[in-house]
């Protein structure tokens, strides 16, 4: 008897996936009936985006897990009416794409590249920068991609550290946690990634408090969530001085509205949440990993804790 896999997202999602997923269950020995629409008691899993119009799982009886196709899953781990296991994406494409993009970024304001891609005074300046070991990143979340990013950059040679809620340890990576491990964590940081989850815990981590202790002249890079930032204290930091730079990918309002002050600010570089991006053929591999583990009786891999909120 088959595995009934509801599809829940958008139109446009499914047209990415509809090729790919067969192919993937076929590749892990799967038996599965995928459709667009089932009577709610006759599904067994549900491939989701929050953004689906499918937000009432109380039908949904003999449901074995609902599976993200999206890193964040802030929009539904307090759904009430979601009683089966909840799992998040992570997979080779969501990582190296934020690998790539923080990698990238980090980079250019480390080597200080805007002053000579954009050059009109034809200044000539030949200070070089300093070598990567001289410069101290911090990566705010080192979950699993915030932890690719930090051991990228260590192996570039960036003096790297990292912070989560609770204590981690790393080879590689000085790692800090709780209230007083950020504050230190702030204190070394020439550069600051923010790749936490968003949580009521975590909203405005970089608050007017937290971004007083960087170092004045450091940069802030966030492709995580928009308001893991306070918008107000960063523009008023970056008028000062004190952070001499922001590259924005994710923003409270998306599109982000065109009268906002970041997009004429001359510190600030907004990209349009292109960070990193779920990839339909890696996706269908895990999502097809987690179906086969539902079917037979193992843990699925990448459950969220919903009372953490990731």
């Amino acid at each position: 008897m088959p595995a009934n896999v509801l599809f829940a997202a958008k139109p446009e999602r499914w047209d990415q996936y509809r090729d790919v997923l067969p192919r993937a269950f076929e590749k892990a020995g799967l038996d599965v009936d995928l459709r667009l629409d089932f009577a709610p008691e006759e599904v067994d899993y549900i491939i989701y985006a929050p953004n689906s119009e499918l937000q009432d799982f109380t039908p949904y009886t003999r449901l074995k897990a609902v599976m993200n196709i999206w890193a964040g899953v802030e929009a539904i781990t307090h759904n009430e009416t979601l009683k089966a296991p909840l799992t998040r994406m992570v997979d080779f494409g969501l990582r190296q794409g934020m690998v790539e993009w923080v990698t990238g970024h980090t980079l250019r304001h480390h080597l200080g590249m805007d002053a000579h891609i954009v050059n009109p005074e034809k200044r000539w300046e030949p200070t070089p920068p300093p070598l990567a070991r001289d410069r101290r990143v911090t990566v705010l979340g080192i979950g699993e991609l915030g932890l690719a990013c930090a051991e990228a950059l260590a192996q570039l040679g960036f003096d790297v550290a990292g912070w989560s809620r609770r204590q981690k340890s790393h080879e590689d990576i000085t790692c800090y946690s709780g209230a007083d491990g950020l504050k230190d964590a702030l204190k070394r940081s020439d550069i600051v990634i923010l790749l936490l989850p968003l949580t009521p815990e975590t909203e405005n981590t970089l608050d007017a408090e937290a971004l007083a202790l960087m170092p004045r002249g450091s940069f802030v890079i966030n492709p995580g969530r928009g308001p893991l930032i306070d918008d107000g204290a960063l523009l008023a930091a970056l008028d000062a001085g004190h952070i001499a730079h922001a590259t924005l990918d994710v923003f409270r309002r998306e599109p982000l509205p065109g009268d906002h002050p970041y997009w004429t600010h001359p510190s600030v570089t907004v990209t349009p949440h292109i960070a990193s991006e779920t990839r339909a053929e890696t996706c269908a591999e895990v999502l097809a990993e987690n179906i086969r583990r539902g079917e037979a009786g193992a843990p699925f891999l990448h459950v969220v804790d919903r009372a953490a909120g990731y």
